[in-house]
């Protein structure tokens, strides 16, 4: 049996002690109250149940192993070793700071060795990393690293383009303002022909 890495504990650790729904109901009320409504009145009556129900899915990629998603490859793909990219994956996630919604696009590059993966599945562990509370930084970063530890193809690319709603709906107050964050291993890293490749293709998307 494999040994449970420290994110495994943690996580399980974590599941022990959640909360219960009726407790993050009770939560909700709590800060609706603090924000100076009253949660008993009728439009508010159902929020709590609506914040939690969409907590679950907002927050749904905790319960999923980007690992597994990565699990099957194909072999039989004629010798390809050229770039695989998926451009223009959407990007749903909340900041960690402020629990505001990141809205934006991913696209993603990897190098395969000898077998490659369904192009869905780098779709689905881009969404089960966005669907956490996230840095933009930290988000980009776990995407490559999970690609590079179930694939181990020769390089991944992976380029983020996001607005952050807590800097356009509060604090500064820049609407306009873009985020891009990039992260490359392998010969996108050392290979500077190749990474300025993958570039022009994200220009192109």
């Amino acid at each position: 049996m494999d040994a449970m890495t420290p994110e495994d504990a943690r996580m399980t650790a974590q599941e022990k002690t959640r909360p219960t729904r009726e407790e993050a109901e009770a939560a909700v009320r709590t800060l609706l109250s603090w924000a100076g409504d009253d949660p008993d009145r009728e439009g508010l009556v159902e929020t709590p149940k609506r914040v939690v129900k969409a907590y679950e899915e907002w927050f749904s990629g905790y319960k999923d192993d980007p690992a597994a998603v990565l699990g099957k490859t194909f072999e039989d793909v004629q010798g390809y070793d050229d770039i695989v990219m998926l451009t223009n994956i959407d990007v749903e996630s909340h900041c960690e700071h402020h629990i505001a919604p990141i809205l934006g696009v991913a696209h993603v590059a990897y190098l395969p060795t000898k077998a490659v993966v369904g192009i869905s599945k780098i779709a689905r562990v881009v969404e089960i990393f966005s669907k956490r509370l996230q840095t933009q930084e930290t988000m980009t970063a776990q995407i490559a690293d999970a690609l590079m530890e179930a694939m181990e193809p020769l390089g991944v690319a992976v380029y983020v383009d996001a607005k952050h709603q807590c800097m356009t709906t509060r604090g500064v107050h820049h609407s306009n303002v873009s985020t891009i964050t990039t992260t490359f291993t392998g010969e996108f890293k050392t290979d500077a022909d190749l990474r300025n490749r993958f570039l022009r293709l994200v220009e192109k998307a």
